[in-house]
Formats: structure tokens, C-alpha cells, sequence
């Protein structure tokens, strides 16, 4: 079955790539044909295929196309835009999450918690005041990062 397929494609190039004659019979018609004729002398001739006009609707079919593209592509970098906004969002609230929880293990870590005054000195609060600022800054550290 291939090989007549093949056999096939092989007989038809030549036809494909047949000429194209032009000649004058004795009533001085002008003729075209793929093969020459034999009683009459004949010229080949090239014959160029005039280009594809496109009609009204294939224009319109193409602009569609077109617009669709240029759709596609306005809202395939609108939502890259807003994958990158949300991504680095994202990251800044994760760097602020990381902050937090590293200033709430040393919150954790130190036995007293001093403020500094006006002055400049430190003055150390108390162990429930110590406590109560540790269970706000945990409470805080919860609301905003584990969400």
C-alpha cells in the first residue's frame, strides 16, 4: 500500500511540473495547454499565479485573530504584573514574620525587659509588667504572621 502511495507521488511530480504551452490554431485562436500540440508550432510559456486576494471576511477573520492576540497577551502580562505584586507582598510580610518571631525568641530569652527613659537609662519593668509584654508581643506575632 506504501509503495503505491509512493509509486503515485513520483508520477505526479512530473505533471506538477509540467509546462504550460501557448500556440495558434489556423483560425487564429490563441490556445494554452500542459502538452504541446503536434501539428503546431508552440512556445512554452511561465505562467505566475496572480497572489491570493483576501476577501472582506478573511480580512475580518484576521483582525479577529489579531485582536485576540494582543487580548491574550494584555492579560497574560496584567497577571504576571499581579503575580509579581502579590509575590513580593508575600516577601515583605515573610521578612516581617522572620523580625517578629526573632524578636519575640530573644523576648524570651532575656530574664528582664527594660525600657529606656527619657534620660537615656535603662529602667527595667517588672516581672508581671515582663510577662504582660511578652503575652501582647506573642499575641501580636500570632495575629499578624500566622494567618
Amino acid at each position: 500500500m506504501k509503495a503505491l502511495a509512493i509509486l503515485l507521488c513520483l508520477l505526479a511530480t512530473p505533471i506538477a511540473l509540467a509546462g504550460t504551452y501557448r500556440w495558434v490554431d489556423e483560425n487564429g485562436q490563441t490556445h494554452f495547454g500542459d502538452r504541446p500540440p503536434a501539428n503546431t508550432a508552440s512556445d512554452e510559456i511561465n505562467v505566475n499565479p496572480a497572489p491570493a486576494s483576501q476577501d472582506a471576511a478573511a480580512r475580518e477573520r484576521q483582525q479577529r485573530v489579531n485582536d485576540f492576540v494582543e487580548q491574550s497577551e494584555r492579560e497574560r502580562a496584567e497577571r504576571n504584573e499581579t503575580k509579581a505584586r502579590e509575590e513580593a507582598v508575600a516577601a515583605r510580610h515573610d521578612a516581617r514574620c522572620q523580625a517578629l518571631r526573632g524578636r519575640l525568641k530573644y523576648l524570651k530569652s532575656v530574664s528582664r525587659i527594660y525600657r529606656i527613659n527619657n534620660d537615656g537609662e535603662r529602667v527595667y519593668v517588672d516581672d508581671e509588667e515582663n510577662e504582660r509584654l511578652r503575652r501582647e508581643f506573642q499575641a501580636r506575632v500570632r495575629e499578624e504572621c500566622d494567618t
